[in-house]
Order: C-alpha cells, then sequence, then structure tokens
C-alpha cells in the first residue's frame, strides 16, 4: 500500500486576497471549500482544485513570503501512523504532530532544500469535508 496518496493541497501567501479569490474563483471557476477566518475577518481561503487535491492561499503578514510565493505543499495519507514511523525510520526530522485548525490530523518536515512539506490525513469533521469556516487564533 502507498503511503502517499495523493497531492492534498498548496498553499500560497497574496498581498491581494481579494484579487486571488477573484483569478481562483471568477477567472478559474475553482469553488471555495472554506475560508480562514480571524474573528470576522476573512484571512484566506481554500479552493477545490478536483477530487480531493486543493489550493489554500492567505493574505501575507508583514515579513513573511511575497505575493505568488509558495509556503508549502501537502501530501496527503490515509495512514499518517505508519508515515510518522517510517519517516522517523528514515531520519526524517519532523516536527510534532497535531491536529490542525481544519480538523485534520498533520505532520510536517523539510525536503532537502528546505521546503516545508505538510502531511495531512483527514478526519470525519475535517473542513474540506464539513465546509464550515476555519477559525484560526494566530
Amino acid at each position: 500500500m502507498p503511503l502517499i496518496k495523493q497531492l492534498a493541497h498548496v498553499c500560497i501567501t497574496t498581498k491581494d486576497l481579494d484579487a486571488t479569490v477573484r483569478f481562483y474563483h471568477d477567472l478559474l471557476g475553482l469553488e471555495v471549500a472554506y475560508r480562514y477566518m480571524r474573528g470576522d475577518k476573512v484571512i484566506g481561503c481554500y479552493f477545490h482544485a478536483g477530487g480531493h487535491t486543493f489550493i489554500e492561499c492567505f493574505s501575507g503578514k508583514k515579513g513573511e513570503a511575497a505575493q505568488g510565493d509558495i509556503k508549502h505543499f501537502c501530501l496527503q495519507t490515509e495512514d499518517i501512523d505508519a508515515l510518522e514511523t517510517h519517516l522517523r525510520e528514515a531520519g526524517a526530522e519532523l516536527g510534532s504532530r497535531r491536529l490542525g485548525y481544519d480538523q485534520s490530523h498533520q505532520l510536517w518536515c523539510k525536503d532537502p532544500n528546505g521546503i516545508d512539506v505538510e502531511f495531512q490525513q483527514y478526519t470525519p469533521d475535517s473542513c474540506q469535508f464539513s465546509g464550515k469556516d476555519c477559525t484560526m487564533d494566530w
């Protein structure tokens, strides 16, 4: 059984969230799966990109990546326990595993080029399936 099922999402930061939403939603026709909220303010969107693949975008914060930079990419797994064991046994330096704001299990590492790689296992409550807005507290 392969440990990786598919690309889950690509995350980008943007200085103009409205223009990004217009491009992906209005121009390309991608439906919004859910929004990231901080209080009443929309700080990001998660777009359907076919099957269970998504494009995630956030408003850039001061000092973060410039417009259009890829912040990380995410690979979906159906067995995060097995994947974590496999990566640790291979000597990969992993961040701590946690349940993300979107109610999906997350595990992080960097690829050899220093790119952040997120591994994600969905749960029945994952925003990707429920469509509920994801409330952030950072």
